[in-house]
């Protein structure tokens, strides 16, 4: 099993920044796919970005969602056991509870939440107008 905690969450105005963390248990962290969903009221859960594995892989990849390209960027520090989640020009509608996500298995879509197999518990950022 593999336990995540997110961090990093607040209260922030329109065209600000913010840095979510994500701790994560486990000696095969590097090896794990890792992303970022978020979910706002009403409204189903959404993939925000996700990042492979550079142990598994040469060079690393990373997936964003077409509402967040050119403003959020995804990384990880495998030596902290640590995913980051770094968001600038946030906008009122990035409001939401975000969720780290993990995965050890191949993913063919990893925008979809169903491939990921371990969550964490959610960080609220709220963004006023």
């Amino acid at each position: 099993q593999v336990q995540l905690v997110e961090s990093g969450g607040g209260l922030v105005q329109a065209g600000g920044s913010l840095r979510l963390s994500c701790s994560a248990s486990g000696r095969t962290f590097s090896t794990y796919i890792m992303g970022w969903f978020r979910q706002a009221p009403g409204k189903e859960r959404e993939f925000v970005a996700a990042i492979s594995s550079d142990i598994r892989w040469k060079g690393v990849r990373t997936y964003y969602a077409d509402s967040v390209k050119g403003r959020f960027t995804i990384s990880r520090d495998n030596a902290k056991n640590t995913v980051y989640l770094q968001m600038n020009s946030l906008k009122p509608e990035d409001t939401a509870v975000y969720y780290c996500a993990a995965t050890n298995r191949a993913v063919t879509e990893p925008s979809r939440s169903y491939e990921y197999d371990y969550w964490g518990q959610g960080t609220q950022v709220t963004v006023s107008s």
